[in-house]
């Protein structure tokens, strides 16, 4: 059983907040933790604003979100790390070697990854609020 998961993305401002959220939310009864975390983290920066909005829309908060940067700290308590591309997996692994194992991509289970929507419309944010969505839907299952 998962007690602990991480969501990572890059700048922990679009992507991973918000599979943080869906996912906490999704499994919210179950007492497991969920956190994000960046691999090259916008570290002290909000939520981006779009990101803000869309789960807004969905009744779930993150305006209070701020980027952090991923650490062996961090790392060491999560279960599983959930990543939004392969190459995510990669630069995790090889800057802490602990962490091989745990890493998996958040759309693992429909064999999909979820592009990153910084500094593009809201279409893009949609887009990848869909494939989050989906993909917490599946670790759900699978928990």
């Amino acid at each position: 059983m998962f007690s602990h998961i991480m969501v990572l993305c890059v700048g922990n401002i679009c992507r991973s907040p918000m599979g943080e959220a869906i996912l906490a939310a999704r499994v919210k009864q179950r007492g497991i933790v969920v956190e994000s975390a960046g691999i090259g983290a916008l570290t002290g920066h909000p939520a981006d604003p779009l990101a803000v909005e869309l789960l807004a829309e969905l009744g779930l908060d993150i305006s209070n979100h701020r980027a952090r940067q991923l650490s062996e700290e961090m790392a060491r308590p999560a279960d599983l790390m959930l990543v939004m591309e392969q190459w995510h997996q990669k630069e995790i692994e090889r800057m802490l070697p602990m962490c091989r194992g745990r890493v998996h991509l958040f759309g693992k289970w429909g064999n999909f990854i979820v592009p990153d929507p910084y500094r593009q419309p809201r279409r893009a944010f949609e887009r990848a609020l869909t494939l989050i969505e989906q993909g917490a839907a599946e670790w759900e299952a699978k928990l």
